[in-house]
């Protein structure tokens, strides 16, 4: 059998008093010992090794491997596989090597806290995490709990909130949860001005939106208005089909090929916080960036270039959708080319030369095609009258190996 010769330890901010005995016994029989220097400063003085977390954190991990066969111990806050430092390890030492033993999580204290159901709630970090990740998470009489990168993230949280038409909403910062020095402050985004706060902290939100304001839904078709753009945008009706035929699931990667302002690829990321997206566009990057931005996924990847030579050397999709140039030479092959077994390709075209292009390409791949036609009403004069958007010819196709 393997050897189990890492073991993590999630530990409160009761030090090892709060540590069940198995965990204990980890501590007390490990050669080496990493963590951060509030989690080392916890243990009592001794002659064992002690490595401090490095910045870049890979350092501290090479560290680690070095010392493979070792008994060595990483003490991390709460729950590690909890937006931990165990997530991480994971990525470079097969759990057959790990014993993993968590704390309580600070969410779930935080919710112990408050009378919050963990299951009702989003939860989500904002630690070396853009704040405009939270845009993504705000509706309603939403409930948040929110991982504090230090003590000015609060005052972070309460202006984008304020910002977005949730001023009303009360705020609570749970500082040291789980320790002697535990303690609570409250108040309203919109009026928030406190400052003196603990760097260790979590926030609680109760979304309550401004009168007139209407939220974001969670669902794919955005109002156009939701985007900066110049024009080049995938209609709201368009977008809806689109994404439907696109089928996004969680984890899932796609490439937006003529991304445009980055509808599609955003939309794509907003229906899960795991589903990951490259946007791969010339001439618009800055409405992709501003646009992620503010609809809450910032981590979505840009890249400025054009197809097909700005897709070499990226990852492998489990999706496509090429918006734009389609019939330009190469793009379909090299996108073919690029896409997993059992992955999607969706393209979009208002061209005849592109329509035949992809019936060229239905004959030797199949696939199926859908016609989109969308009129909207408008004003004629003080009437209203039905107004045409240019038909859109869409392909849908599996690729089967």
């Amino acid at each position: 059998m393997t050897q189990k010769w890492l073991s993590v330890v999630g530990i409160g901010e009761d030090g090892l008093a709060g540590l069940s005995t198995i965990a204990r016994a980890l501590v007390d029989r490990a050669e080496v010992l990493v963590g951060g220097d509030r989690h080392l400063a916890m243990l009592p003085e001794d002659d064992r090794e002690r490595l401090v977390w490095t910045s870049p954190l890979r350092e501290s991990i090479e560290a680690i491997l070095q010392r493979r066969g070792q008994a060595v111990c990483v003490l991390a806050s709460g729950d590690p596989l909890c937006y931990g430092v165990g997530v991480t390890l994971l990525r470079h030492i097969p759990i057959a090597e790990m014993t993993i033993l968590p704390a309580p999580s600070t969410f779930s204290l935080a919710c112990a806290r408050l009378g919050w159901s963990l299951t009702e709630v989003e939860t989500l970090s904002l630690c070396n995490r853009p704040p405009a990740l939270l845009h993504a998470y705000l509706y309603p009489n939403a409930k948040l709990l929110i991982l504090s990168e230090g003590k000015q993230t609060p005052a972070i949280v309460a202006a984008l909130l304020t910002r977005r038409g949730f001023g009303n909403s009360p705020m609570t910062v749970l500082e040291r949860l789980g320790g002697s020095n535990e303690q609570h402050i409250t108040g309203i985004a919109s009026t928030w001005q406190e400052t003196a706060l603990a760097d260790l902290n979590a926030i609680a939100v109760e979304c309550l939106a401004d009168p007139g304001i209407t939220p974001l839904p969670r669902t794919s078709g955005l109002s156009d208005d939701a985007y900066l753009h110049d024009g080049q945008l995938t209609k709201r009706e368009v977008r809806a089909i689109t994404l439907s035929a696109l089928a996004p699931t969680p984890g899932a990667l796609l490439w937006d090929v003529g991304a445009g302002c980055g509808s599609i690829a955003i939309e794509w990321m907003r229906s899960h916080p795991r589903c990951r997206a490259i946007a791969i566009e010339k001439a618009r990057t800055q409405y992709i960036a501003d646009n992620a931005a503010a609809l809450g996924v910032p981590g979505l990847h840009i890249v400025d270039g054009k197809a097909p030579e700005a897709l070499k050397a990226l990852p492998s999709p489990d999706a496509i959708f090429i918006g734009g140039g389609v019939t330009t030479e190469g793009v379909l092959e090299a996108c073919w080319a690029a896409l997993k077994p059992g992955g999607r390709l969706v393209a979009n075209v208002v061209t005849i030369e592109g329509e035949r292009l992809l019936f060229q390409w239905h004959d030797k791949v199949g696939g199926t095609f859908t016609r989109i036609a969308i009129q909207r009403a408008e004003p004629v004069g003080r009437f209203l009258g039905w107004r045409s958007l240019a038909p859109i010819t869409q392909w849908t196709v599996i690729k089967l190996q």
